[in-house]
This record gives C-alpha cells, sequence and structure tokens, in this order.
C-alpha cells in the first residue's frame, strides 16, 4: 500500500521523505542545546567549555559542507544520504557513551562529519526530481523542516532527559535514525536509469561555475551572517531561559521550542511569499527580514517582561526566516542542476560556519561580560547579513542561461 502510494505520489513522496529526514537530522543535533544542562553539572563544566561542545559539532559539519556538495554532484544525491544518515546515527548513539569532556567533543566532531552531506545531497535531490519551475517552492516546503526540527528537539529532549537521563536519550535517538537509513533505502531512487551520456554529464562538476561565481559567495556571506543569529539563539535559548529569566528545565524546553514552531509555519508560507509578491526581488525579502530580526533581538533581551520577552524572541526567528528561505530557494534560479550541490556546500558552509563560531563567541561574552553582550553580537551579525542580501544579483539576469546549460539528466 505504501510501496503504490508513492509511486503514484513520487515527487510528493520524496520531498515528504527529505523533510522526514531533516526532522530527524535537526532532533539529533539540536537535544545536545538541552542536553548540556545536566551535562555541565556531571562533568562540572563552565559556559566557555559548554560553548565548545556545541561548537565541536558545527566545526566538522561546516568543513563537510563542500565536499558534501561536491560528492552529491559526483556520485547523485541517494549514495550521499545513505552514507550521511547511518553514520551521524551510530554517533548519536557514541554521543549517549561520552566519558569526558574531550571524548565528547570528539564524538561531535565525528557526527558532524556524518551530518555534514545531507543538507546538499537533498537539495540536489531537489535538483533530481523536480522542474526549474517547481524548484524554489520546494525547497522552501523542505527547509521548513530545518525549524520544526529545531523546535521537536527541546520540546522531546526535556522530558526524555528527565526520564531516561541524557545518555540514555541520545542511544534512543540513534535508533530511530537506524530506521530512517532502511526508510531510504527502500524508497529514495531516481524516478529513472540514467543514459551512459547522462551519467557522464553528472560526473562532470566544473569547478570554477561555483567557486568563482560570486552569487555564490553573496549568499554564503548573508548566509553566515543570519547563521549567527540562527545558531546562537539556538544553542543558549534553553541556557537563557534557565539562568536569566529563572525558568526550570521542563518550562526553557518548553520555551525554547516555540520560535522553531512558528517558524516552520512561517517557512511552509515564505515559498508562497515570494512567489507571489518579490520575484526578482528576492534578495529584499531577506534584507527586510534581517532588519525586523535585529529588532526583535535587541526588544527581547531588553524587556523586563518574560512574555513579551518570548514573542520577541519568536518574531526574531520568523524575520530570520526570511533570509533562511532565500538562501535555499534563491541559488535554484542562479545556479544549474549540474552544481547545484557542490554551490549549496559552499552556501551551507558559510551557516555551519556560524554554527561553530557563534556559540564560542556567545560563551566567552557571557562568561566574561552578560547575556546582553552576547545579544548584541547578534545584532550586528543582523546588519551584515542585510548588507550582503541586497548585493545579490537579479535572478532574471541569468535564469536564461542557466535552463540552456542544464542537461537532460535521463
Amino acid at each position: 500500500m505504501i510501496s503504490s502510494y508513492i509511486k503514484s505520489h513520487y515527487k510528493q513522496s520524496i520531498l515528504t521523505l527529505m523533510f522526514v529526514g531533516f526532522l530527524v537530522d535537526y532532533l539529533d543535533r539540536m537535544v545536545m542545546s538541552v542536553a548540556v544542562i545536566p551535562i555541565k553539572e556531571e562533568f562540572n563544566l563552565n559556559a566557555t567549555e559548554i560553548g565548545f561542545i556545541l561548537s565541536s559539532f558545527f566545526f566538522s559539519y561546516a568543513i563537510m559542507q563542500i565536499p558534501g556538495g561536491w560528492l552529491s554532484d559526483k556520485l547523485g544525491s541517494r549514495k550521499i544520504i545513505l552514507g550521511s544518515v547511518v553514520i551521524w546515527s551510530l554517533f548519536t548513539v557514541f554521543t549517549g557513551l561520552a566519558w569526558s569532556l574531550l571524548s565528547l567533543i570528539l564524538i561531535r566532531i565525528l557526527f558532524g562529519i556524518g551530518q555534514g552531506g545531507y543538507p546538499s545531497a537533498t537539495q540536489k535531490g531537489i535538483a533530481d526530481f523536480f522542474d526549474f519551475k517547481e524548484r524554489p517552492k520546494a525547497s522552501a516546503i523542505l527547509m521548513s523542516s530545518n525549524y520544526f526540527g529545531m523546535a521537536l528537539a527541546p520540546l522531546l529532549a526535556a522530558p526524555l532527559v528527565v526520564l531516561l537521563g541524557w545518555r540514555n536519550m541520545f542511544i534512543v535517538l540513534g535508533l530511530l535514525g537506524i530506521v530512517m537509513f532502511y526508510v531510504y533505502w527502500r524508497f529514495y531512487r531516481l524516478p529513472h536509469r540514467p543514459s551512459k551520456q547522462s551519467i557522464a554529464t553528472l560526473h562532470k562538476v566544473p569547478l570554477k561555475d561555483w567557486v568563482l561565481n560570486a552569487e555564490v559567495w553573496k549568499i554564503t556571506i548573508m548566509w553566515f551572517a543570519a547563521g549567527i543569529v540562527n545558531w546562537g539563539l539556538a544553542s543558549w535559548l534553553p541556557s537563557y531561559l534557565s539562568e536569566a529569566r529563572g525558568m526550570n528545565l521542563l518550562s526553557s524546553g518548553f520555551y525554547a521550542a516555540l520560535p522553531g514552531i512558528t517558524t516552520g509555519i512561517m517557512m511552509l508560507f515564505n515559498g508562497w511569499i515570494l512567489e507571489k509578491f518579490f520575484i526578482d526581488r528576492e534578495k529584499y525579502f531577506a534584507a527586510v527580514g534581517m532588519v525586523l530580526s535585529a529588532i526583535s533581538l535587541y526588544l527581547m533581551f531588553t524587556s523586563t517582561s518574560i512574555v513579551a520577552a518570548i514573542v520577541y524572541m519568536n518574531l526574531c526567528m520568523v524575520f530570520k526566516s526570511f533570509a533562511f528561505t532565500v538562501a535555499f530557494s534563491l541559488p535554484h534560479k542562479l545556479m544549474s542542476k549540474r552544481i547545484i550541490g557542490s554551490a549549496m556546500g559552499v552556501i551551507n558552509m558559510g551557516a555551519q560556519a556560524a554554527g561553530f563560531l557563534s556559540p564560542i563567541v556567545m560563551g566567552v561574552l557571557i562568561t566574561n561580560f552578560s547575556y546582553n553582550a552576547a545579544f548584541w553580537f547578534l545584532i550586528g551579525s543582523c546588519l551584515i547579513s542585510v548588507v550582503a542580501a541586497i548585493a545579490i544579483k537579479k535572478p532574471s539576469t541569468v535564469e536564461a542561461t542557466i535552463q540552456k546549460d542544464e542537461s537532460p539528466v535521463y
């Protein structure tokens, strides 16, 4: 029954499968932001050491983005997705077996290597299964999963830590990933067998087309600066709500999940908004979003009301999602299918480099100054993202070239 449904709704089924894969990806990744609370007590760690734990994943994850994207173009999305899922699931299990700060950091680095190929491989999958005009909207829908995963992490992690302990929680989540690997192996297959000529075309990934592409680097800078905000908040929000706002573990986990829920819902509409009102003006959608994100962030940490702070916290993440949507949908209008995996590898490297840098910098600022100093750091990053977004070229200037460049895959 499941197989027949997938065959009759193949594009939608593949998009759903990649969406669920991202939920598991983010769940395994982001539960650490809640788990560090009991880990801090067990290993007697300070905020700077916690920052290194949170950032260690992003160090290797960022490094793997470009190789992962290139391999997706070179070998195809299926092989990279399967390899990524099984590796990250095994190291999720190993996280629960960590015995010291150093072992935990090493395991998180290897975990990041496992997850590093997944984002670019799914974007390659979008290009494989969807027509040129369909890809931006499909990509926006797929990437909304990131925020739902970000929301699920604290919602599930807080009660699981209380019920199972942080070690058993990671073991259970790792086993869930192994199940996800089987589902991908069973159902994720290209709808047609490529011809020999098409396979030869697929193996050609011209370096200059993506390394020397100015738009790739503009989007990368925009998403790097926005990623500083994204990962800074995602990593430190539970601790901020617990330490600065006086919430208990379960409450901080619940409220830390709210931005993911509201932003995930918004992401489902962002693709439609871009198509309806921002065709060829996507960069302004991103720029306005980052300006509003900066304003909301300032209002969040200066508010004396917990309710108002939570509202502004949600608005900050919702507005930041404008840049997130543009970062993953606009490349499909500026780059051809042949190099989309590699290009997205570069762009996502920027975001994940931010994921490495942001928790460490915030940890140092919190240790030596205050949470407010850390939030000013995030506001500065918002403004950098605005400048980079405005510099991006309009898609209409390159669209005809892109469509001509695309060779049939099958």
